[in-house]
């Protein structure tokens, strides 16, 4: 046990003396977070820009809350010149121009952009509907579409910033802790003078996962506090505290890989090199960056044979989807299976030295 304080102890004062190991594990991801976080907390639905020439009867006598509803989604802009608006349409800096001939709606759109043609003249042709019903004195259509978002409407981009970013630093600083502790000790002969002495090696082993988590939470407390600041305004869920056993499971996931990288690496540089090689790649494939929604089939799938996918998603789920904890209980599993494979195999390729 007195070693085992004395190891850990030991690592955890290497770790905070290593002023570059704290600006990669803990300064570099909150960076990201801060500059993501600041870009895009405003963000929302992107509006597409529309050109109104002279006068529209059609969109200057909607009610107030349908003429606020239509500009969410289309940012009209008035114009007498329509020659001029025209122009701007075919050369692709509006998406449409909009102008009414007595009882007809003209949509002026430019073919090189389907698209956002369709999307307008959808649009205005619902809006044509209603005032067809209406004139015809149909106040109250027998069908009504309605669209609402599945997420809260106070959700912002922080929101899935936060687990994402986060998730990504606990991977990183679990991967470099063990692979660069492990290189180093090697090539300084700790390890065979810990080899030789009374101190057993799951002692050694746990202090080194003991302080991994304990980074691990340090991070954790950062980047949650510095998100729930009120210029990023992230909302934790009722039970985002279950974020935390899925980040000890990604901890001991990650670690596993930095011991293999570590058993393959002889130099501090080769360990470095092979941890970048596997988190970086892994951060852009597992969703920690940018969602997944949008991408091939193939890659979703490759996506699901990725640890820190499977760590990224459930963080979300817990903290801000308003999940319930028993939801990441099969990634933990996941990740506790991944997390003795890669064991077994960096204990097979270990050294306790170089010789």
């Amino acid at each position: 046990m007195t070693g085992f304080v004395s190891l850990s102890a030991a690592m955890a004062r290497g770790f905070f003396r290593d002023r570059t190991a704290m600006f990669f594990t803990i300064l570099f991801p909150l960076m990201f977070l801060v500059l993501f976080g600041g870009l895009f907390k405003d963000s929302g639905a992107s509006k597409t820009d529309v050109l109104q020439i002279g006068s529209v009867p059609v969109l200057e006598q909607l009610p107030a809350e349908a003429a606020a509803g239509l500009g969410q989604v289309l940012a009209v802009e008035r114009t007498a010149d329509r020659a001029d608006a025209l122009e701007q349409v075919r050369k692709g800096d509006k998406a449409a121009a909009l102008e009414q001939v007595g009882g007809e709606l003209i949509v002026h759109y430019s073919a090189a952009d389907q698209v956002k043609a369709a999307t307008v003249q959808g649009i205005l042709e619902s809006l044509v509907q209603e005032a067809n019903l209406a004139a015809a004195g149909v106040t109250t259509p027998a069908l009504k579409l309605s669209a609402k978002p599945v997420e809260d409407e106070s959700l912002k981009a922080i929101q899935y910033m936060t687990p994402g970013l986060l998730g990504w630093a606990i991977a990183t600083g679990a991967t470099f802790g063990a692979a660069l502790t492990l290189v180093t000790w090697r090539q300084k002969k700790i390890l065979r003078r810990l080899r030789l002495s009374p101190v057993p090696v799951t002692s050694i082993i746990s202090a080194r996962v003991l302080v991994s988590i304990a980074i691990a939470l340090v991070q954790s407390a950062i980047f949650i506090g510095v998100a729930l600041l009120p210029y990023f305004g992230l909302q934790l869920a009722d039970q985002w505290w279950g974020f935390i056993p899925i980040m000890i499971a990604g901890t001991l996931a990650f670690l596993s890989i930095g011991l293999l990288a570590g058993a393959v690496a002889k130099t501090a540089e080769a360990a470095s090199a092979i941890a970048n090689l596997i988190t970086l790649p892994m951060a852009f494939l597992s969703g920690a960056f940018f969602p997944l929604e949008g991408a091939p089939e193939w890659l979703r799938t490759v996506s699901e044979f990725l640890p820190l996918k499977h760590l990224v998603s459930s963080m979300q789920d817990v903290m801000v989807r308003g999940e319930a904890f028993a939801v990441t209980l099969p990634d933990i599993g996941i990740l506790l299976g991944f997390t003795v494979v890669l064991s077994a195999v960096a204990a097979a390729l270990f050294r306790w030295d170089d010789a």
